[in-house]
């Protein structure tokens, strides 16, 4: 009995996420609308799967809670596919936000600084927040100052970057800072795909122009 539910419940499932097609639409009429967009109007159904086979084309019902329901000629398997690249190309822009974290040492020397703030930098560029943490060792708990002006001018320094999205506060032996960056994730992404496949479209011309000039003297 259970498996016969659940497979009712499936069945259910498939029929609501899937538009019904063709010989599927068992109503006595439709509102049919062209390939094109065009109203034909109320017809009978069989009208309809008639205009439908006539264009190689398929009768799918697009709105089945009008009345009477809206039916639209249509290449359906191409349809579907088109659907999903587009579904495929918008899951591919939404990329998801990270929030990275780099840890500073209160006490940090100018190397360690730079790289440290590289790291900040590429992580915005790529889109995605930034957590910055100041340890604070033994003493250095009673000099908050310190630690200020450190994430003070980080958040200069990354300006153009990155904005101050949560400003620094202390918590026990930590200080922290959250910079978001000043472009979305998606922009991010785009870019860096375009700049790999600049690069690849760059190497293959280079081998191309390797090769003729290879053959360049056994031609001459």
């Amino acid at each position: 009995m259970c498996a016969v539910a659940w497979g009712t419940r499936r069945t259910k499932e498939l029929s609501i996420s899937e538009p019904r097609i063709n010989d599927r639409i068992r109503v006595p009429e439709v509102r049919l609308v062209g390939p094109g967009g065009e109203q034909v109007g109320v017809v009978r159904v069989e009208d309809a799967l008639r205009l439908a086979q006539e264009a190689d084309l398929d009768l799918v019902e697009v709105a089945p809670e009008a009345r009477p329901p809206v039916a639209k000629l249509m290449d359906y398997g191409k349809f579907k596919y088109e659907s999903a690249v587009k579904e495929r190309d918008a899951r591919r822009k939404q990329a998801n936000t990270q929030l990275k974290e780099i840890r500073f040492r209160l006490k940090i020397d100018d190397h360690d600084y730079e790289t440290k703030k590289g790291h900040v930098e590429r992580f915005l560029k790529g889109g995605d927040k930034v957590k910055v943490m100041i340890m604070f060792r033994g003493r250095e708990q009673s000099r908050p100052e310190m630690g200020m002006r450190l994430l003070q001018r980080l958040a200069e320094d990354i300006a153009e970057l990155g904005t101050v999205e949560s400003s620094p506060r202390q918590d026990g032996r930590n200080m922290t800072m959250v910079v978001a960056p000043t472009r979305k994730k998606s922009e991010a992404t785009s870019e860096q795909r375009k700049r790999r496949e600049d690069e690849r479209a760059a190497r293959r011309a280079e081998k191309h122009a390797a090769k003729a000039e290879g053959k360049a003297p056994s031609e001459a």
